[in-house]
């Protein structure tokens, strides 16, 4: 039986908040092509080594590290002991995020503050240390034809308008274009930016919106393929940006919605 190459053998993978949901789904995924993986968490030391435990088990190699990403010695101590780890980083999944809603007049300036903390700012503080290391390596031609690749889990809502969660949408709308800017302004040196954007995905952030019948019900007709994502789509989508199949793929939201975005409102209304 041929051996069939693993599309990310011999790479190291960094995912922001990979101790649960999305990020659990696609440090998974990139170990299962291969990658050692580095599984960040912020307060979950018990779910980050429950995903370590599993990705060894399954052959693969990964460690847990405990960093706030909003905090720039915490996010520059990372990438210190990722390098002391493994040499190198080749991946970043830039993951980590959260909601704190609010209606827009009741929202505080700390809620607002803590969103963008962490979901944009800590995009900035992982993405300048990742590019700081791609640069300082270059190409290893044998491990991939990049010399990094950055993936940026955005949302649907750097698109669509999300009355009561103007701090998230915000920050993903930065997150947009945080993404597209340094996507330009790197792809002569050869390091790719992308992002995902997931639609309605089954984890624990939006556990309210699918856990009753009439919850899911309401939920399905925002979504022309009639059901939740698994944090596996988003995986498998991750595997192929982080691979060379997608090397001439630079600066693009791939939405992974089910078809959130094709205004499922006019189904029925043509």
């Amino acid at each position: 039986m041929i051996h069939k190459q693993k599309k990310l053998e011999g790479q190291v993978a960094l995912v922001t908040g990979a101790s649960s949901g999305i990020g659990a789904g696609v440090a998974k995924a990139l170990a299962q092509e291969g990658a050692a993986v580095v599984i960040n968490y912020a307060s979950s030391p018990d779910k980050a080594e429950m995903v370590q435990a599993e990705i060894k088990s399954q052959g693969g190699t990964a460690i847990t590290f405990k960093a706030d990403v909003s905090q720039e010695q915490e996010v520059i101590d990372m990438f210190e002991h990722i390098r002391k780890a493994f040499g190198t980083v080749d991946i970043l999944v830039n993951n980590a995020g959260l909601q704190k809603d609010a209606s827009f007049h009741n929202m505080t300036l700390e809620q607002w503050n803590y969103v963008l903390g962490i979901n944009l700012t800590g995009q900035f503080l992982c993405a300048r240390e990742a590019v700081k290391e791609f640069l300082r390596r270059g190409v290893v031609p044998e491990r991939s034809q990049s010399a990094g690749k950055i993936i940026c889990i955005s949302s649907v809502h750097e698109v669509i308008p999300w009355a009561g969660h103007a701090n998230y949408a915000a920050s993903k709308g930065g997150v947009m274009m945080l993404m597209k800017t340094i996507a330009q302004e790197l792809a002569p040196k050869k390091i790719r930016v992308n992002s995902i954007g997931p639609g309605a995905i089954r984890t624990p952030i939006n556990h309210a919106a699918w856990d009753t019948p009439q919850g899911l019900q309401n939920l399905l007709k925002l979504i022309p393929a009639k059901r939740i994502g698994e944090a596996e789509d988003i995986g498998k989508a991750a595997v192929w940006l982080a691979s060379d199949d997608s090397e001439y793929v630079n600066g693009i939201t791939l939405f992974v919605d089910g078809g959130m975005l094709l205004y499922p409102g006019f189904e029925d209304n043509g």
